[in-house]
């Protein structure tokens, strides 16, 4: 017998053999081929986090569009132990990433959230994480909402690690009023006015990473998004670990001023 619970680790009794498993929704972030014919996946899953685990057949001509980065899969997960690394078996449920191929700006996206889905702990659910990748790879067509998903995404993931920005108020008077800067010692938001005197030291904060707007952000606003999350991306999760921010990530903004749907006269 099973005790099954969605998304959740089951005991499965086969025979005299008991294996841990569980089922759920996973996104591809990477593959690696083991031996000849198999693959270790590495999913984003809704429930369980990032979690690695071996395909049987994996990097043969059958699975391998289905495990590319950036699909959607059913996976089911099966270990002798819940430490092990495990077997999937996968099903394709948005076999989207053929679409991505030709285009610059998408393939460097997906390059560049993988890599920092990877700054998470293995195995700790992120359930807010996955239904953001999914968000952004789902608009990797359109390149500038991409492009303001993934600085939101990079926000979102700083606050994920325990290093979250505090953009409501501002640091020095209290007030939420005409918040234009960001302090880079406190990671707090700074108004106009009583940055005035710091402005050469402080970071620009743009108007759709913390006002109600509409408005899609300029190539200047964009640059300064990126610039702001990047810094604190590189101080609190990067340089620690003795990383830098991706190649990918550069390339990708590159991309979409190149693809110039980003005005670039500002």
């Amino acid at each position: 017998m099973s005790i099954n619970l969605a998304g959740q680790l089951r005991l499965a009794t086969n025979g005299a053999r008991n294996l841990m498993e569980w089922t759920d929704d996973g996104i591809v972030l990477g593959t690696r081929k083991h031996g000849e014919a198999n693959a270790i996946v590495e999913l984003m899953t809704r429930a369980h986090g990032r979690h690695l685990g071996l395909v049987r057949g994996g990097a043969g001509t059958r699975l391998r569009p289905v495990l590319q980065p950036g699909n959607v899969l059913h996976a089911v997960w099966r270990a002798r132990l819940d430490e092990h690394l495990g077997y999937y078996a996968v099903d394709g449920l948005n076999l989207r990433a053929g679409k991505f191929l030709s285009s610059a700006h998408a393939v460097f996206a997906i390059t560049h959230v993988a890599a920092l889905a990877r700054l998470l702990p293995e195995r700790d659910p992120h359930e807010n994480i996955y239904d953001e990748l999914n968000s952004i790879f789902d608009q990797l067509d359109a390149p500038l909402e991409t492009a303001t998903r993934i600085v939101r995404f990079e926000l979102d993931l700083l606050s994920e690690l325990g290093f979250g920005l505090d953009l409501e108020s501002c640091a020095a008077t209290g007030g939420t009023r005409d918040l234009v800067y960001v302090s880079p010692k406190s990671g707090r938001a700074v108004s106009r006015q009583a940055g005035e005197a710091w402005r050469d030291k402080l970071l620009q904060l743009p108007a759709f990473l913390h006002a109600e707007t509409d408005a899609q952000p300029n190539a200047r606003e964009l640059a300064d998004g990126f610039a702001l999350t990047g810094y604190f991306l590189t101080r609190h999760a990067l340089e620690p670990r003795g990383l830098a921010l991706a190649d990918a990530r550069a390339s990708f903004i590159a991309a979409v001023l190149r693809e110039r749907t980003v005005p670039a006269d500002q």
